[in-house]
């Protein structure tokens, strides 16, 4: 066992639904699994069919993790983001600028690349990962 390895468990996002963690943290590293769209609360699907409010809840369980695990979104060097419909681009986008703005004082964004793929479930717009590193 690593002991400089340590599962990111947070109520304040989605439980895993597969043999997976919330987020990995080693050293000053931080990898926050692929998060959807869902409550954290009751794990439901929200904002269906609306990928703005699909990314901006994807994105505060993203943060959470990110506190949980010791990191802000200050800390991320590179989003993940995963889209269903090349059309939805723009939407998410706006979501994500907003965020960005909201939670980068720095002015200095993150890296991102966006790919378009199927998701796990269908009321599933968009999912993102993170890669946060701390000094």
């Amino acid at each position: 066992m690593d002991p400089h390895k340590t599962a990111v468990r947070t109520p304040s996002a989605p439980a895993p639904a597969h043999s997976f963690s919330q987020g990995v943290r080693k050293g000053p590293f931080l990898q926050v699994a692929g998060q959807g769209p869902m409550d954290p609360a009751t794990g439901t699907y929200i904002a269906l069919g609306d990928v703005k409010g699909q990314t901006t809840r994807t994105l505060e369980n993203v943060r959470a993790i990110l506190e949980a695990g010791g990191a802000s979104v200050e800390d991320v060097l590179m989003f993940r983001v995963y889209l269903t419909r090349r059309e939805d681009f723009t939407a998410m986008n706006d979501a994500y600028s907003e965020f960005i703005v909201r939670h980068v004082p720095s002015g200095i964004p993150p890296a991102r690349t966006t790919v378009f793929t199927g998701l796990p479930h269908a009321e599933m717009l968009v999912e993102i990962d993170a890669l946060a590193v701390t000094d």
